[in-house]
Formats: C-alpha cells, sequence, structure tokens
C-alpha cells in the first residue's frame, strides 16, 4: 500500500515539522498534527460521490484537495504514512455502540493499533466527534486525555471497547475482537457506510474540525464552536452558509454543496435556489 504514497506531500499537508522516528513521541505528535489539520466529514456521501479507499484516491483528496474524510479514509491515508516511516500498524474493524447495542452495529468502523517501545496503541483518527486525540494504551483502564478529553481502553472477555468521558459519564464508543482486517473487509464496510438507507452517513451531515483553542462540530445545521473552553451554537440558515463554515472552519471550499440534499433535512432537497434561510 505504501509503493506510491507521498510522504513529503502528507507531512506538508499536516504541517509536520519534527523529526520522524518510531517510537511513542513521533506516533502521538503525527496523529494530532493529522486531525489539528484534516477534519471529519462526509459531504462525498451525501453529493452522492463514491468514496473510495484505494490510496491513490485517498491522497488525492485528503491530501492534495485538502478535504477531509471519515474513518475509512483517515485510517487508510494514516496507516499508509506510518508503514512508509516504519511503524507496522494492524488494521482492524469495530461496531459502533454509541446509538445501538453491539448485537445490531455492523462492523463500519477502522482504526489501528500500533506497536512501539512504549507499549501497544489503539490510533483512532477517524472517529469523529469522539475520536481520541492522543494514541490510547491498549491496556484495561488505563486513561489517555488530552485538550479535556479522557478515552481509555475497556477489556470485556474477548472484546475490547473504547470508552469516552462525556460530562460528567463514561459512555461506550465501539467494541472490537482486535482481529487483524483484510483490505476488502474495509471496501465491504465503506459500501455499507456509504451506500445503506440505514446508514447515519447517507442521512445527515456529520463533520468536525479541531483547532488549536478548541474544535467545531456540525450535525445537520446545528453548530457547536468550542473556543477557550467556552462553547458557541449557531444554525445553519441554509446551504450556502454551510459552504461558509468549510472556508472559516475546515479549511476547503466546496461549491458542490450549494447543491447538496439530505435526507434528514427535507427543507433542503432539491436546488440550492429553492432554499431559503429559515
Amino acid at each position: 500500500m505504501t509503493a506510491s504514497f507521498g510522504l513529503d506531500e502528507y507531512l506538508e499537508r499536516i504541517q509536520w515539522r519534527g523529526a520522524v522516528r518510531r517510537n511513542f513521541d513521533t506516533l502521538a505528535g503525527l496523529l494530532q498534527a493529522h486531525m489539528l489539520n484534516i477534519p471529519f466529514e462526509n459531504l462525498d456521501v451525501l453529493l452522492g460521490h463514491p468514496v473510495r479507499l484505494d490510496l491513490e484516491s485517498v491522497q488525492r483528496k485528503l491530501v492534495e484537495a485538502r478535504r477531509g474524510g471519515y474513518c475509512f479514509e483517515h485510517a487508510t491515508l494514516f496507516a499508509a504514512m506510518l508503514e512508509s516511516i516504519g511503524f507496522e500498524p494492524v488494521r482492524h474493524t469495530a461496531r459502533v455502540v454509541l446509538m445501538a447495542p453491539r448485537t445490531a452495529s455492523p462492523r463500519t468502523h477502522m482504526f489501528l493499533t500500533v506497536s512501539v517501545p512504549e507499549g501497544t496503541f489503539v490510533v483512532d483518527p477517524g472517529f469523529g466527534a469522539l475520536a481520541p486525540r492522543v494514541p490510547v494504551p491498549l491496556v484495561d483502564g488505563v486513561p489517555a486525555a488530552a485538550a479535556g478529553e479522557t478515552h481509555w481502553m475497556v477489556r470485556d472477555g474477548p472484546h475490547w471497547v473504547l470508552r469516552a468521558q462525556v460530562g460528567d459519564k463514561p459512555v461506550d464508543a465501539w467494541v472490537s475482537t482486535l482481529e487483524a482486517e483484510n483490505l476488502v473487509d474495509f471496501e465491504l464496510g465503506n459500501h455499507y457506510t456509504s451506500t445503506h438507507p440505514n446508514s447515519a452517513f447517507v442521512n445527515r451531515i456529520m463533520m468536525r474540525a479541531l483547532t488549536p483553542r478548541g474544535r467545531v462540530s456540525v450535525m445537520n445545521r446545528d453548530v457547536n464552536v468550542w473556543r477557550d473552553g467556552a462553547v458557541h451554537t449557531l444554525r445553519l440558515a441554509d446551504r450556502t452558509a454551510l459552504r461558509a463554515l468549510l472556508n472559516e472552519h475546515f479549511g476547503f471550499d466546496l461549491p458542490q454543496v450549494e447543491n447538496i440534499r439530505v435526507p434528514s433535512i427535507p427543507e433542503w432537497g432539491g436546488a440550492a435556489g429553492a432554499v431559503g434561510s429559515t
């Protein structure tokens, strides 16, 4: 997968100026730089554009076009980068259990584990709103904290659970057996995620961008901007406002969103000219 990987272009994209060594500090620094500079977003799904996981396509979108993506794209890109500098990431699937029990959740999430001299860590740059900004130790109950966010892994029989502190309560994010998966398994999960009518990514806008002073999250028309510990909420008036938001907080312009169709926002259906401020 790394034969055609453009390491210099990637490091420039994430504004990495440090050394590249096979140790925890490099892994943690690269993860944070990746997440600060490449946002989470599912706009191609809503625009009807295929989400491709071959490395050339992922680099073209996330690096060259300076777009964001979701878990399959983030993890594919980050894993290829790690391999190109000597790490040996292992690719895994998980069942997201935020809204449904594990028995009702398909394997539609992709993340990595990476071993370094300091231990083995979970690395998950593409989980969106609850993505840990730092590698999480693959040790039962040992927390990893950054920017006021805390995550830890929990052993549950043959499964491992990523748990996050949300407000004053812990929340289970995903569950995995930590099997090393084949690339075709991610293609199947990606196909469901990007095309199935019951997929959340097909039905709503979901975006997150990290900033040095906080983060910005979007769920359909609702926007939360955290800055220096304070949160500002707003509601997008129309799709023109969505495009402006991308320019301001997500680092790219995408004229096609002026025509985006979002099933869970019926008043945004049809042509952009038919939608006014509400």
